[in-house]
């Protein structure tokens, strides 16, 4: 790579942290870096042009988890550590209204519903008995009743009669969400370079040597936060998963506000003022979705416009606007990384489709642990 002096000594010498990712978390564990190293030298490396994962891409929920997911994970996990991962995103959320603002990230508190299909009739019953139970266990995060039961008053077909509601879920402007961030990282001096691929890294006695496609860098430290990427970088704890959306175009009388869940999540939806945005569907080819390319295929969103047009929106016109994909860290278990790979060498990954909730939390703790 052909540097001058300037751009040498500026952007790429005595690098004390170089994060990986400009996602939810690489940008909160610079600025808790920053908080803890006034003068330190932190740079940013981030392979697109925008983030590539899910920080730019989601569905802007502020959310903690539906009534099926987690009576899912009351049953293959002990119930202390379910309670643990439930704080965790509360507190991640917490942090990011915090760091930001909710005017600036547009948070609004209309709460979250959870809709269950004629045919899930089994399920339905089985997570208004557990009410009663999953409220109990949570009570200690909240400090009161997390979820309750309300009437289908929207116009949704071929639904349950009876939606289960959270006045604890809420939703974001993801752009201004991540417009904010990068600001404020920028603000404090600290550097990101975009369309930027690390390929591997390697450590030496006293620091790490980060390659990419085209050039070499030395730091002193090194945090790793590409979730859904980070099988490329040797995570195999990681796996992608890659979730398509689609929005309207605005919608004259929109019969509801707030955030949806339905088949146990796989499929979710919410306003974005007189818009829907729809998404979900990996479920019905796992394989497939197993990547960490965006695009689009037409099993998905068909279902997607189907979905709308029969149960969603069922009486509405409505015109699509734009489709998307974006790519989710998953795994074996729902619990986010946060360890060190090797001296020196830090990750923070796999939010499990929950970035809004616990990214901010994650990459805290990814900065703690760097500095510990």
């Amino acid at each position: 790579m052909n540097l001058s002096f300037w751009e040498a000594d500026t952007w790429f010498s005595e690098i004390d942290f170089l994060i990986i990712g400009s996602g939810i978390t690489g940008l909160n564990a610079a600025l808790h870096l920053r908080k803890k190293y006034e003068k330190a030298k932190i740079l940013i490396f981030e392979k697109g042009m925008l983030p590539e994962g899910a920080s730019t891409k989601n569905a802007g929920f502020a959310c903690f988890g539906s009534v099926s997911e987690i009576l899912e994970d009351l049953k293959n996990q002990p119930e202390e550590d379910v309670v643990a991962l439930v704080k965790r995103r509360v507190q991640g959320l917490e942090l990011l209204r915090q760091n930001l603002g909710d005017k600036v990230i547009d948070f609004q508190s209309y709460g979250g519903y959870e809709l269950f299909t004629e045919e899930d009739t089994l399920l339905y019953e089985e997570c208004l008995d557990s009410l009663g139970k999953i409220n109990k266990t949570l009570f200690p995060v909240f400090n009161a009743e997390v979820f309750s039961v309300k009437q289908n008053s929207f116009r949704f077909k071929r639904i349950q009669p009876q939606l289960v509601y959270s006045k604890f879920e809420g939703q974001i402007d993801t752009g201004k969400m991540m417009s904010a961030l990068v600001k404020k990282v920028q603000s404090e001096g600290i550097r990101i370079l975009n369309n930027v691929e690390v390929k591997t890294f390697q450590n030496n006695e006293n620091d790490v040597e980060v390659i990419t496609e085209n050039f070499r860098i030395k730091t002193k430290k090194l945090l790793i936060a590409t979730n859904g990427f980070a099988s490329r970088l040797n995570i195999p704890e990681v796996k992608p998963a890659r979730a398509q959306v689609l929005i309207t175009q605005p919608i004259q009388n929109l019969p509801f506000k707030g955030t949806f869940h339905l088949d146990k999540g796989y499929y979710y939806f919410r306003n974005i003022g007189k818009r829907v945005l729809f998404g979900g569907g990996r479920n019905l080819d796992f394989k497939t979705e197993e990547t960490d390319k965006n695009g689009l295929t037409e099993l998905i969103q068909n279902k997607l416009n189907e979905l709308l047009k029969t149960t969603i929106l069922p009486t509405t016109a409505f015109e699509i606007e734009r489709s998307w994909s974006g790519i989710m860290g998953v795994g074996q278990t729902k619990d986010p990384i946060v360890k060190e790979l090797s001296p020196n060498v830090y990750c923070g990954v796999r939010l499990g489709g929950m970035g809004i909730a616990i990214g901010s939390k994650v990459g805290q703790e990814l900065a703690e642990l760097a500095t510990t």
